[in-house]
Parts: structure tokens; sequence; C-alpha cells
């Protein structure tokens, strides 16, 4: 792992996300791992879901999901997860610091944004 760091689903990291085409998120941001833990710790390439700046706009997309910040999650403002951004990212050259981990509670509003997002 990435400086010996252990990555797990709900871990909330710092991610570099460029380079960006079109209108894909960017910048270093949050962003969740949405892994199972048995691919977070065999193979380099993750999912994770890029966390943005809430707005009343996105707080209403059913598929983004409202976190309010904490101590346990790491971040500063209230802010949005947006589940149709989900990508894959390569930890070794993406992956920034650890910021917290999400709450169990808002993980799963996430798998249900996830399941519609996919279809599954």
């Amino acid at each position: 792992m990435a400086d010996g760091i252990k990555l797990k689903r709900g871990l909330i990291i710092d991610v570099n996300l460029e380079p960006t085409k079109g209108s894909e998120t960017g910048k270093i941001r949050p962003c969740v791992v949405v892994t199972n833990n048995t691919y977070n710790l065999r193979v380099p390439v993750i999912q994770v879901v890029p966390i943005t700046a809430w707005s009343d706009k996105k707080a209403k997309i059913k598929t983004n999901v409202e976190i309010s910040a904490s101590p346990v999650n790491g971040l500063v403002k209230t802010s949005i997860a947006d589940c149709l951004q989900t990508r894959p990212i390569d930890y070794r050259s993406r992956f920034v610091s650890i910021r917290g981990e999400l709450e169990p509670k808002l993980m799963l509003e996430i798998d249900e944004a996830l399941r519609i997002v996919f279809a599954l």
C-alpha cells in the first residue's frame, strides 16, 4: 500500500484526480473508498467516490449523498459524495493522505446510491 497504509472500504482519502477529461471531477480532493476489502488488500486499482462541495442543487440529486463534517470523517465542511462520478484509481500514484472514515449510516446511503447508478 501507499506508505504502508492499509486501505479499507469507507475510508476517506485525499486523492489526486488529475488529469481529467471533460466533466470528470478533478483536483486533489477527498474520496470514499468503495471497493471491498479483499480488492483493497490485493490490487493497486480501487474504486472511489469523489467528495465535492455541498450545494442546494447537488443535494437534490438522488445519487448524491450529503456528508456533514465530523472529527471521525475528517471533513471540514458539509460535502456531497457524488456517486455518479465513481472512478477507478491506482492508489500507488494518486493517494495523497487519509482524512478519516465515513460513518456506517452514510456508507449504507452510498451503497444505495451506487445501486441506483449501476442499476443493481
